[in-house]
């Protein structure tokens, strides 16, 4: 997939068991030029590899940028556009990384490991960490003010209508689960920004 030239997403789907059958589906439905993180940890090495390799086919038709969560190597290996790991040095590739970031310390480490991407998290309550408190808008954007060179995605209880609230000029895009594909209990349909 590696491709050049190509746009900085503003809208990321972040992969997760949740979606269960529909997964593959709810990037299709991503509008074109959308990134996409896959995580599915919780699978054999093997079926998470095929997971990869249908997404990963998915995307290159659609112009979808997909990252590994997981070492540089392996998102090499698996020809991804980019690898979601906020620890470790970087070697030399033309990957694009990307690091989750809930805290200063954790800023620091992201720029430190040159992210290009900084998805900051959670800006709102969200169902992907319950019980978990949010940053709030005022703390979030005090990270997202050091974000350096980095491009900055919102992450946490986000939707088309809070991603439309953020000040532009700081905040890149935005990233979700729900608001992309994942039906919450008792809702009927969850629609898909353009």
């Amino acid at each position: 997939m590696q491709r050049r030239h190509i746009k900085p997403p503003k809208i990321w789907l972040m992969s997760d068991p949740r979606f269960g059958a529909g997964l593959l589906r709810a990037v299709q439905r991503l509008p074109a030029g959308s990134g996409v993180i896959f995580r599915h940890y919780e699978l054999n090495e093997e079926a998470r590899e095929l997971l990869f390799w249908q997404m990963r086919r998915i995307c290159a038709r659609r112009g979808h940028s997909l990252f590994l969560a997981g070492d540089e190597r392996q998102a090499q290996r698996w020809r991804a556009d980019g690898f979601h790991s906020r620890t470790g040095k970087r070697a030399r590739s033309r990957l694009k990384r990307s690091a989750a970031v809930h805290n200063i310390r954790e800023l620091i480490a992201a720029k430190h490991a040159r992210a290009d991407y900084l998805f900051i998290s959670p800006l709102y309550a969200t169902r992907s960490h319950p019980g978990a408190r949010a940053l709030g808008p005022a703390a979030f954007r005090q990270l997202a003010l050091r974000r350096g060179q980095a491009l900055v995605i919102a992450l946490g209880g986000m939707s088309a209508a809070k991603a439309a609230m953020q000040d532009r000029r700081v905040v890149h895009g935005w990233a979700a689960i729900d608001s992309l594909g994942v039906k919450p209990k008792n809702q009927k349909r969850i629609l898909v920004p353009t």
